[in-house]
């Protein structure tokens, strides 16, 4: 891994060489993503699909080139199910939108039917980030439907039992994230996947935390949906992805109108676009597909073997590092992870077993703090996942997360800078 290759990576922060360990939350960018953006800003910047000139006709080839490269890298059977959104949150809400409407023709034959209406009922996980809650709230709000939630085990891991007995005729979606960006915890997707298909329902997953840490094939899960940002993948911000089995996005409606997604417009009406462009209206951003190219090219040159066994060895060392602290409560401790750690920290050693988790907690605002001061960036909160906050009965965690350019000497200076945060707030 050629750290070199990410320039904000020679950075210094409060006068300290910068310590990148929120890699969760966003991934730096390689000089290949930074030059693409550049390139095509100065080379060919021109409007899409629209232009017969030349500037036109070459964007559109770098955009759809794109596509055909993130279909290639999660396994879809063809680029027309790509979908090219501005990131995971925007992907689950453009698919919660869509099954609330009717359908053309219809989903299930005869007179035309939302998929999700009175009644129904969607799963999605405890762990679940905001974005893969609120949506199908603000669905159920609107359809009076009911959201469910798959509960965790004492390990907290899903409870895959209680999960089978959520499912019933009433069930029409189940939402689980592949890794939870609190705990790291790869769940278990494709039993999730298999028991929700032998029930007849279909599954969404939320790769925003899988997709740039491990091989993700949408065939080989079977999945129905699959969301995932590019900011995390080393690529730019505002652009996601939005994979969907070709049956279902033929059927389903578009979440916005306008440009690009029509066929053609009359007074007595609108008939869509073919797939992909059904799903994106207006102006897309073909220079952050252009970008997301570049750094799914530069994650393929070092190969998933080795991406995931660098994350792997760096999460478990780094777990093995924090168990060796007095105070330190490491969630979801031994549990396989994918690059992502939380953990709190307490004034007692003996606080961690107590029946009350906040007496003696230092408060992860306060290491975080210290830590930046340090040069240190790590993630302090409730890390978008309230609900899973508040099971666990703390105000928030410290998280590291990893990205392929980190190493053990990062983890080295993180542990060092958090013994100094933990002597002076102790």
């Amino acid at each position: 891994m050629n750290r070199t290759d990410f320039p904000i990576l020679k950075e210094t922060v409060h006068g300290r060489p910068l310590v990148y360990l929120d890699n969760a939350a966003t991934s730096q960018k390689p000089q290949a993503v930074i030059d693409a953006i550049a390139d095509a800003y100065s080379h060919w910047n021109s409007n899409i699909h629209r232009g017969v000139h030349h500037l036109s006709q070459v964007a559109t080839m770098k955009h759809e080139e794109a596509r055909q490269a993130v279909a290639e890298f999660i396994g879809a059977k063809n680029s027309d199910e790509i979908i090219f959104t501005k990131g995971t949150t925007d992907s689950l809400n453009a698919l919660a939108f869509a099954l609330g409407e009717k359908p053309t023709p219809s989903l299930k034959g005869g007179e035309p039917r939302a998929w999700i209406e009175e009644g129904d009922e969607i799963i999605v996980s405890a762990v679940e980030h905001h974005s893969n809650i609120v949506p199908w709230q603000m669905l159920c709000e609107r359809k009076k439907a009911v959201l469910r939630h798959i509960p965790l085990r004492e390990d907290q891991t899903l409870d895959i039992e209680a999960f089978k007995g959520l499912l019933n005729e009433k069930t029409k979606l189940v939402s689980v994230a592949h890794v939870s960006n609190v705990l790291g915890i790869i769940n278990p997707v494709d039993e999730i996947v298999r028991i929700a298909h032998s029930h007849g329902v279909p599954v969404c997953i939320d790769g925003a935390q899988s997709v740039p840490h491990m091989q993700v094939d949408v065939q080989a899960l079977d999945c129905d949906f699959l969301a995932f940002s590019g900011h995390k993948m080393y690529g730019p911000t505002g652009i996601g992805v939005l994979y969907g089995k070709r049956e279902w996005l033929e059927q389903l409606p578009p979440h916005e109108g306008g440009g690009e997604m029509i066929n053609h417009v009359r007074w007595s009406g609108t008939t869509y676009n073919d797939l992909p462009y059904k799903f994106e209206a207006g102006t897309p951003n073909f220079v952050g597909s252009y970008a997301l190219h570049k750094a799914v090219e530069y994650m393929q040159s070092i190969g998933w073997e080795a991406i995931e066994a660098h994350e792997r060895e760096l999460t478990e060392y780094c777990e093995q590092q924090l168990a060796a602290i007095e105070g330190i409560h490491v969630y979801a401790a031994g549990q396989p992870k994918a690059g992502v750690i939380s953990f709190n920290v307490y004034s007692q050693k003996s606080k961690v077993e107590s029946q009350k988790p906040n007496e003696g907690l230092i408060h992860p605002f306060d290491i975080g703090t210290l830590l930046d001061q340090q040069g240190v960036a790590v993630r302090t909160g409730h890390h978008c996942a309230e609900p899973l906050i508040d099971e666990l009965g703390v105000p928030g965690t410290v998280r590291v997360s990893f990205g392929l350019y980190n190493d053990k000497s990062d983890v080295d200076a993180f542990i060092a800078a958090l013994k100094k945060a933990i002597m002076i707030l102790s």
